[in-house]
């Protein structure tokens, strides 16, 4: 099928969707179908208010969980690219998080793929997650649901 594209950003600033969608597809004529998904911060979580939220990670060790899942995606389905932006550091609320974007010749492998990278990306990738309520700080931990829709690719959580 020739070259693949995949690209893992971790960073501080913001993302545009529409650049990197198009550094995505650009000079990939057989590209047909990219679906991507964005992340935003709410302002409620758990019945509480949300003020701020802090995303850490561990520099290295998270770009190559990232890149390892990208490889999954690769021999599961039938794509072309993928991209993952996270960002890290302190957001506010309507903020994005993440973007997950796939490419492929037909948009029900970009979407399979998509679901499949965001699944994981929930609960295997090596972020760790603060939120600031009127009650005070406290960490955010992977929910049960995420878990559940991690399973259904026939991948255990390392949260159980």
């Amino acid at each position: 099928m020739g070259a693949r594209r995949a690209s893992v950003s971790i960073r501080h600033e913001d993302f545009d969707l529409s650049a990197e969608v198009a550094a995505l597809r650009q000079g990939m004529p057989a590209v047909g179908a990219v679906c991507s998904f964005v992340g935003t911060v709410r302002d409620r979580n758990e019945g509480a208010s949300v003020a701020t939220m802090e995303l850490e990670h561990y520099p290295g060790m998270t770009e190559r969980s990232i890149e390892a899942m990208m490889e999954q995606a690769f021999a599961r389905f039938d794509i072309l690219g993928a991209s993952v932006v996270h960002r890290v550091g302190l957001l506010q609320p309507l903020d994005q998080i993440v973007l997950v974007a796939v490419s492929s010749m037909h948009r029900g492998e970009s979407f399979q793929a998509c679901e499949f990278l965001m699944d994981y990306l929930k609960t295997q990738a090596p972020f760790w997650k603060k939120e600031v309520t009127p009650a005070g700080a406290r960490w955010v931990d992977a929910r049960v649901s995420d878990d559940a829709a991690l399973a259904r690719w026939g991948i255990a959580s390392g949260n159980a």
